[in-house]
């Protein structure tokens, strides 16, 4: 749960193919589903708009004071090692009052582990 000054922003590598950001919508469609009221967006490291600074600044002009990163990566690789560790660490300088918080990749979550391997069981729980 998010409280109201804080943003959610689902951070993903991005692709030419317009389709191709369709999962990462229907993340942040199902967050504001699951809490109304939510302030979530998507940002994209490459080839796909927003970039993150454009997302940043955005909940920033509506006054939130916190964002949380969420890197919608399935493993840690370079983006998440050093690209967007710099991106924060640039994002932190030009707002400084902004609590920003970058979470580990949802790759790393256990409970997407596990669902993961269900779905490849067939064994994973319908919607």
């Amino acid at each position: 749960m998010t409280s109201i000054d804080t943003g959610i922003v689902l951070f993903a590598h991005g692709s030419r193919d317009p389709l191709w950001r369709a999962p990462i919508d229907a993340v942040a469609q199902a967050i504001a589903a699951q809490s109304p009221g939510a302030v979530v967006r998507c940002a994209f490291l490459e080839l796909t708009s927003p970039d993150l600074p454009t997302v940043v600044d955005e909940l920033v002009s509506l006054g939130l004071g916190r964002v949380r990163i969420v890197p919608m990566f399935l493993g840690v690789g370079r983006h998440a090692r050093e690209d967007l560790p710099d991106l924060v660490t640039q994002l932190r300088a030009r707002h400084p009052a902004l609590e920003l918080t970058l979470m580990p990749s949802v790759g790393e979550h256990p409970a997407l582990t596990a669902l993961m391997a269900q779905i490849a069981l067939g064994t994973a729980p319908t919607p």
